[in-house]
């Protein structure tokens, strides 16, 4: 980046804030030296935290507010009552053009509510939807929606295939990203009428990669597609099941390792293959879902995440900003006939 690009930060989201959130935007700071940062929240206790990262705070701008949203907060009393918090006037400042995008480990429905309200949704797309990575056999995939949406029709889940695939192009790298609709079945018969309605839209419509068809839940782990499109409800049960997978395999190869002499020596042996392992499935690698459909770009990190998380977290959302994501979503709807008519939302540069 040939310019410093200005992310707002929700200094006091998250259940380990604000230190988790400073030492996240130092470890973040390392990977991008191009990037400063507006933190929103009570600078009495921020500027204590910035005072040990001497380089961050060189590049870093408090703004002091002591209003803060509740992890409990309903959206729409976070809507009414959080004009002044710290979440809103992080997004505020991504509205205005002064941050290109926003970081917030704070509540899920507030900020979706905020960020939808001030930011608006971008030319043809009806609903933001939440995405984020998940580890598969052949690397990683995109799915959405995963919770913002508990019903959708068929322009939203055709909406959702769009923008995924615009995410997986943008983010990963795929040249022509696959894309998969969750069923309960892979026959074209399976699943209800908005389903397989978007499914034959999909096949039909010129598409910026290709559209693979139905997908099952198996089908997330391994790989099949590279982006996975379903219902708001359905990824969210699908995003909780395979976290308490993971969490009931780890606490069995514990328990297993620890059951005997022999397993413990087994695992001296094996250990730096379970640190592969960790590292491969440790849930910080994939920390960070983007609220794709609003005209800014806006990033949702794991409330109970660590500075390693919440570093990741900030890197999505750089990427997403330096490559354009909202630009070519909003050519890529304007290709299918959508309204592109709609003033920008311009990423902050100083």
């Amino acid at each position: 980046m040939s310019q410093r690009l200005t992310i707002a930060l929700d200094a006091m989201g998250g259940d380990h804030a604000p230190d988790m959130v400073v030492a996240g935007a130092d470890l973040a700071r390392e990977r991008f030296p191009d990037v400063q940062y507006l933190m929103y929240g009570d600078s009495a206790r921020i500027e204590p935290l910035l005072s040990k990262h001497p380089a961050l705070k060189a590049v870093t701008q408090i703004v002091h507010t002591t209003d803060a949203i509740a992890g409990d907060a309903k959206p729409s009393v976070a809507l009414r009552t959080g004009r002044q918090s710290s979440m809103r006037l992080a997004i505020d400042a991504v509205a205005s053009g002064q941050a290109a995008c926003v970081v917030s480990a704070g509540n899920t429905g507030a900020l979706m509510a905020m960020a939808k309200f001030v930011l608006k949704t971008l030319p043809g797309i009806d609903r933001p939807a939440i995405a984020s990575f998940f580890p598969t056999e052949r690397g990683e995939s995109v799915m959405l929606d995963l919770g913002a949406n508990t019903e959708c029709t068929t322009d939203n889940l055709v909406q959702f295939a769009l923008m995924g695939s615009v995410f997986a192009r943008t983010v990963l790298g795929l040249v022509e990203p696959t894309v998969g609709l969750l069923n309960i079945g892979s026959e074209e018969v399976k699943g209800h009428e908005t389903i397989r309605t978007a499914a034959a839209r999909l096949k039909e419509m010129p598409f910026p990669g290709r559209f693979y068809g139905f997908v099952e839940g198996t089908d997330i782990a391994a790989g099949t597609t590279d982006v996975i499109v379903t219902d708001g409800f359905t990824g969210n049960v699908a995003l909780k099941t395979a976290e308490g997978t993971a969490k009931l395999y780890a606490e069995f190869l514990r328990r297993t390792f620890q059951s005997s002499l022999m397993a413990k020596l087994g695992y001296l042996l094996a250990r730096s293959a379970f640190t592969k392992l960790k590292q491969r499935a440790d849930p910080r690698r994939y920390n960070g879902a983007m609220f794709l459909g609003l005209r800014g770009v806006c990033v949702k990190s794991h409330g109970g995440t660590d500075a390693i998380g919440f570093a990741n977290a900030i890197g999505v959302a750089v990427n997403l900003a330096v490559n354009g994501f909202n630009d070519k979503i909003k050519d890529e709807m304007h290709s299918l006939g959508g309204d592109n008519s709609l003033p920008d939302t311009k990423a902050a540069a100083v």
